[in-house]
């Protein structure tokens, strides 16, 4: 249940330019409004019809528990918002601030969509005795730093596009049923991660794509099995990289300027299902992918790759049997496709999993 609710929440991410979040469509495809809920409430017999309007805040269409505010030009959280509320649409908006009392008494709430307003502060206070969070979206804003007291159950934040430049030490605290952290497209540097930034966490997922990173950080938490730092200016990946990343799945590293891989580097992350380093500097094959059994997706497009060797995907003996590749890209490389020996590609799943091709210089 975890990992189907992490796909269907990482489905609705790292899309741009802005999309709005359908809520409607994610409470009926995913039923993502009754996962891993503590309330036992009685509330079968409430009627479903629409709220009346007096009961509904102004500019705003209700249904029941769900108030959508989307698109109506507000520059504030308006009032009065029914307590049994479980999610709130105020997607497309020009509010500047979340202030203390905003969502007081709303303690069902669920969902919160504040995606593309022009949030600049949030009082530390906001989102206290909200232990019914689950989804906080705030992309596409104008926040500077993570907000403080983040509501302690929450399983998805997402702060896509702000001006965050500096992750304080605990900023997450507390946090220990976050699924998904969404951090891509702000200005955040290495130097901008304080120490502890991340304890406490056991996340699955963290995305910090078109940053300022020149190296992957080192201070993640040891659980996920996701990382995301595409378009970054990343120069190369060292053995100490991917020491705490054991549970590491699927990564994230195209569009880089990694000239080099060190030898031991991908031997830290034996469970590798998918690596993207396409779009990068390398002039050969990454060592160590022959080692890694689970390893079935590895992108290497546009770098500069001059040579393929007969062990550089596969191991060479039969003992050292792996799961067969379904997806090796080398095309836009100036390694000449036709001189590549087909036993290279042998533990792939078949001539269609392999995808070469001439390289033509601009």
């Amino acid at each position: 249940m975890r990992v189907l609710l992490l796909l269907c929440l990482l489905s609705l991410g790292n899309t741009k330019p802005y999309q709005p979040v359908n809520i409607m469509d994610l409470m009926k495809n995913h039923d993502i409004m009754m996962a891993d809920s503590d309330d036992d409430d009685d509330d079968d017999d409430e009627d479903d019809d629409d709220y009346d309007d007096e009961d509904c805040p102004a500019n705003c269409r209700c249904l029941p528990q769900v108030v959508q505010c989307s698109d109506q030009g507000l520059i504030s959280v308006p009032e009065k918002i029914p307590e049994d509320t479980v999610m709130i649409d105020l997607q497309n908006n020009d509010i500047t601030e979340i202030k203390e009392d905003d969502f007081k008494g709303l303690h069902k709430l669920y969902g919160l969509f504040l995606i593309n307003n022009r949030i600049s502060k949030v009082h530390p206070n906001a989102f206290k005795n909200m232990d019914n969070l689950r989804l906080l979206y705030l992309s596409y804003n104008l926040l500077t730093e993570i907000p403080a007291n983040l509501p302690p159950n929450v399983i998805e934040l997402r702060f896509h596009e702000n001006n965050i430049n500096r992750i304080q030490k605990n900023a997450f605290d507390g946090l220990r049923k976050l699924h998904v952290l969404e951090l891509g497209a702000n200005p955040l540097a290495n130097s901008g991660i304080e120490v502890g930034a991340f304890d406490g966490l056991s996340t699955l997922y963290i995305g910090i794509a078109e940053a300022k990173l020149t190296s992957v950080p080192k201070d993640f938490p040891s659980s996920i099995t996701e990382m995301s730092l595409d378009y970054n200016k990343i120069a190369k990946v060292e053995v100490e990289d991917f020491i705490r990343y054991k549970n590491l799945q699927r990564l994230g590293l195209a569009f880089n300027q990694i000239k080099f891989v060190e030898n031991g580097s991908l031997a830290r992350i034996p469970n590798i299902r998918e690596i993207h380093l396409d779009h990068n500097r390398l002039k050969k094959v990454p060592p160590g992918l022959n080692s890694l059994r689970y390893l079935q997706v590895i992108f290497l497009h546009n770098n500069k790759i001059g040579y393929v060797g007969m062990n550089d995907f596969c191991p060479s003996s039969a003992g050292g049997k792996k799961n067969p590749y379904t997806g090796i890209s080398l095309f836009a490389n100036p390694v000449k496709y036709w001189n590549i020996q087909p036993a290279i590609f042998r533990c792939a799943t078949g001539r269609r999993a392999v995808h070469l091709g001439n390289f033509r210089k601009k």
